[in-house]
């Protein structure tokens, strides 16, 4: 495919602000970097090694097949050749950079020990949907169905107040509404100003206030919401227990909290060419854990092949420190 001159602009742009990011996270040498990933190691490698002060770092390249041993490990993420074998190195990689499209590299993890979260998060996850937005709804427009069973199961009392925190496109909001009636409040919230765009263009701005703004810091007052809508919203967040957090800060007690995906957790993890750990931040274990410490209690945990979906309920008591 061929890019007109501004779209190569913007590419050029796109890499120079990973591999600034990426230069100012490794830090100054001499370091042990490795690159590992199924596709396009050489090539990154060369990319970041041009891109990197010198002072002696030592840049290897892996092949995808097995644990890199020592460095800091930068996994490429792109689509898995069939038969990859699914390596735990992935989680536990350092710096994890989505190079599904090479003309545009997002940086979608970075090691607290390396960089603090307000250093790449925002704009690294407004680059990841932004590039997205225009065709979000064409690519799933046909989950509406169960966007509005899992509103209905999450209960939004009439005349109160909802928000969906990462709406995306808006693709529940018509629910939210008719579940909140007209004299209720609701309030469509996401990071990336191109998908509140297309729920615009959706004409989804009828049925809610799109705003914009960072999941992590609501511009909500403390106990003002009596039910929260969050899909696909805490596997994006850096940090998902200071994210629960925060959605527990902003809920009165009572209120409820649903998480959802269109698809389940092992059929979302297949999609995407690897195994399902057992230890992931939305396996039952994990995630009840992380609300009970944040101030909710965990009432359902659904996860069939066709969604997933956990209501919680806000406790009237803090959390405890």
């Amino acid at each position: 495919m061929h890019l007109h001159d501004s779209e190569m602009m913007s590419a050029s742009a796109r890499w120079d602000e990973v591999l600034s990011c990426l230069t100012e996270a490794i830090g100054p040498g001499p370091r042990r970097v490795v690159i590992d990933g199924y596709q396009h190691a050489d090539w990154f490698a060369d990319r970041l090694s041009a891109a990197l002060p010198p002072g002696g770092h030592e840049i290897a390249v892996a092949d995808g097949t097995g644990p890199p041993e020592g460095g800091i490990v930068v996994w490429l993420r792109t689509p898995p050749p069939q038969h990859a074998p699914h390596g735990h190195h992935r989680r536990d990689a350092a710096i994890v950079v989505d190079l599904h499209d090479t003309g545009w590299p997002v940086i979608r993890h970075i090691d607290p020990a390396l960089a603090h979260h307000d250093s790449w998060y925002l704009a690294e996850t407004r680059a990841f949907f932004a590039a997205r937005a225009a065709v979000w709804d064409i690519r799933f427009g046909d989950d509406h169905p169960a966007y509005a069973r899992a509103v209905a199961d999450l209960g939004v009392p009439a005349g109160g107040v909802v928000v969906d925190v990462g709406c995306g496109t808006g693709r529940a909001l018509p629910a939210l509404r008719g579940a909140a009636g007209p004299t209720g409040t609701v309030i469509g919230l996401d990071v990336t100003a191109e998908m509140l765009a297309t729920a615009r263009g959706q004409g989804r701005d009828r049925d809610a206030h799109l705003v914009l703004g960072d999941a992590r810091r609501l511009p909500l007052r403390a106990g003002s919401v009596d039910a929260v809508f969050a899909a696909g919203l805490i596997t994006h967040l850096p940090d998902a227990a200071a994210g629960l957090a925060e959605l527990a800060r902003v809920t009165a007690g009572g209120g409820r909290l649903a998480l959802f995906h269109p698809s389940g957790r092992a059929a979302l993890a297949a999609r995407h060419g690897r195994a399902l750990e057992p230890d992931e931040p939305l396996a039952e274990h994990r995630l009840r854990d992380a609300l009970e410490r944040t101030g909710w209690s965990l009432e359902t945990y659904d996860d069939p092949p066709e969604r997933f979906f956990a209501l919680a309920t806000r406790r009237s008591s803090r959390p405890a420190d």
